[in-house]
């Protein structure tokens, strides 16, 4: 691993992630990225569950890693690969908050019996559900995802902490609209001649999202 991601979801990870493949930090991983690869769900659910610390056997295969439930063990992994570097993405709490409610906590009357139908029909995607709330609304917010003041609070102590922990030589305070020059000069790569990737908007959530869990129900 040569990039730790310690940002949490919604502040530009998958940008991130298409970003770092295109400057040779690839394959990266991300919470897409294991759905797209059931093998993978299952060792990131064995970590979550406490069954394993193999990290090097988790990683195998790739250089880089953000988003959940990369960025829930940003300390672990930090400690593990001390040669990393850490790419800390971040934006505005409040619009962080609005966009995690329209998106990746966003309450449905539907999703809990959808779910459930769905479960029945793939282990791969039940497995990959218990592994997504056991990293990220258990272990990262204490189970409580809709109450503004505690999740704004959350983010910012994360963040405090990431700075208080991890070098200034090692750590990129990172937000998204900054382009390509701060990530390259910290990362030591040139710049790249096209225009930095700016993906999985809020409007594009829910396709993408259905995409992979699609995928996941038609592994059985």
């Amino acid at each position: 691993m040569k990039v730790i991601g310690a940002g949490f979801g919604r502040t530009g990870t998958y940008s991130l992630k298409v970003a770092l493949e295109q400057i040779g930090f690839g394959p990266c991983d991300h919470m897409y990225e294991i759905a797209e690869r059931p093998e993978r769900i299952h060792k990131w659910l064995d970590v979550v569950e406490g069954r394993s610390e193999d990290w090097d056997s988790l990683f195998a295969g790739y250089e880089s890693g953000v988003d959940w439930p990369t960025a829930a063990y940003w300390r672990e992994l930090s400690e593990h690969y001390p040669e990393a570097k850490v790419v800390l993405t971040v934006r505005d709490p409040n619009k962080w908050y609005e966009s995690t409610q329209q998106t990746v906590f966003k309450r449905n009357p539907w999703v809990r019996p959808l779910t459930w139908l769905a479960e029945r029909q793939s282990p791969d995607l039940r497995a990959f559900l218990r592994m997504d709330r056991a990293s990220v609304v258990d272990r990262v917010f204490g189970g409580s995802v809709h109450d503004k003041q505690h999740m704004i609070s959350v983010f910012e102590r994360h963040i405090a902490e990431v700075r208080a922990t991890i070098s200034p030589d090692r750590l990129l305070v990172y937000e998204l609209g900054q382009g390509w020059e701060p990530l390259c000069e910290f990362l030591d790569v040139p710049v790249p001649n096209t225009s930095f990737p700016r993906l999985n908007k809020r409007s594009e959530f829910s396709k993408e999202s259905n995409k992979h869990i699609q995928k996941l129900m038609s592994s059985r």
